[in-house]
């Protein structure tokens, strides 16, 4: 496994430790899109370490123009990637690709997390095999965050799990509740269930034996029952719980109605030369609409519940897109985003010993 500094950045060695590893070559765009989104990610971090995973000769001629992004990266050659095409059977093969030297680097202790714009079904087979689940959690997850009227709404899990058990769906509103504490700041977030409807009766035997254990637990306080989906938009919560299918519904839904929206607005003010003056007065406002409905702004949806922070960005984003799953990658870094899981699945296990003791 070769290992040379760019310009600016010091060679990778036994002691050295890096914030992330950043799979370089993954995502329609790399490794351009990747290295202009640490440009611009390296003014928010700078005191941060990024092991830069991929072909040494085109990442070091990229980041002879990126300066910033230069003076906080190590290089890590391989030619290898992983298209992104290819099954996740098959890139388990692949021990050289950029995106598992990058993983091997978390499950080695070198970084604390890995970023990549890669294949999205080979990163979460890889992930999970190479750093394995958290001792404390019995399925990982896939979070995002979305918009809502209320600002930003954590939604779990999207895709992970298709089926699911009443401790999968608990485990999930404790690690969103650690997602939404370490990324969105938040010192109380509230959790919801998503159901079929908001009355205690409703949903089946599994997601309410899930709401009785979130009562009786230590985010009690904080959890507002069921919710519906409508709710994920008007961010009646902060997280939103759910198994891994209907949240993948959910998401392509909601992803299907911004750009039905977006499509909406641009044929309304082109059909007619009153509509297009329309459209010069209103310009201010629906800029600042497009730039809070931007999806490059809620970019990087993360693996949770694994050894180590993994931060999957949307292959097709641009500079910007990858610099915010950077910064989400960091804040679960520096934030202590596993500690908070295992603090909270700890707390719930606490409270489950007594109801347990008399049980027997």
């Amino acid at each position: 496994m070769a290992a040379s500094g760019a310009a600016g950045s010091m060679s990778a060695g036994p002691a050295e430790r890096f914030a992330l590893a950043v799979d370089a070559m993954g995502g329609d765009h790399a490794p351009d899109a990747v290295l202009d989104g640490l440009e611009q990610a390296a003014e928010r971090h700078k005191g941060a370490r990024f092991l830069l995973v991929g072909d040494e000769a085109r990442l070091k001629a990229g980041l002879a123009t990126r300066p910033r992004a230069a003076a906080l990266c190590t290089i890590r050659h391989t030619p290898d990637y992983i298209p992104g095409d290819m099954k996740p059977t098959a890139a388990l093969r692949v021990r050289r690709a950029s995106m598992r030297l990058a993983i091997d680097a978390v499950a080695a202790g070198e970084a604390e997390g890995v970023v990549s714009a890669g294949n999205t079904g080979a990163l979460m087979a890889l992930a999970k095999i190479v750093l394995r689940t958290m001792p404390e959690i019995d399925r990982p997850a896939l979070a995002a965050i979305g918009p809502s009227a209320r600002g930003d709404v954590v939604l779990l899990d999207l895709g992970a799990n298709i089926s699911y058990e009443a401790r999968n769906l608990v485990e999930f509103a404790v690690m969103g509740d650690a997602f939404a504490r370490a990324v969105l700041g938040l010192t109380a977030p509230t959790i919801g269930l998503l159901n079929v409807g908001s009355e205690e009766l409703k949903g089946d035997e599994r997601i309410r034996q899930a709401a009785e254990i979130l009562r009786d637990s230590h985010v009690g306080a904080h959890f507002h029952g069921f919710v519906e989906g409508h709710d994920i938009t008007a961010g009646t919560v902060d997280v939103v719980v759910t198994d891994g299918f209907t949240g993948n519904v959910a998401l392509k839904t909601g992803e299907g109605a911004l750009k039905l929206v977006g499509s909406l607005l641009r044929q309304v003010f082109n059909s007619s030369i009153p509509a297009r003056l329309g459209y010069l007065l209103a310009r201010p406002a629906l800029d600042r609409l497009r730039q809070w409905m931007d999806p490059r702004r809620y970019n990087g949806a993360v693996l949770i519940g694994l050894n180590g922070v993994v931060v999957k960005s949307h292959g097709g984003t641009d500079a910007l897109g990858f610099a915010h799953a950077v910064d989400v990658a960091m804040d679960m870094v520096t934030h202590g985003f596993n500690d908070r899981i295992r603090t909270g699945v700890a707390l719930l296990g606490q409270r489950s010993a007594p109801q347990q003791a008399v049980a027997g």
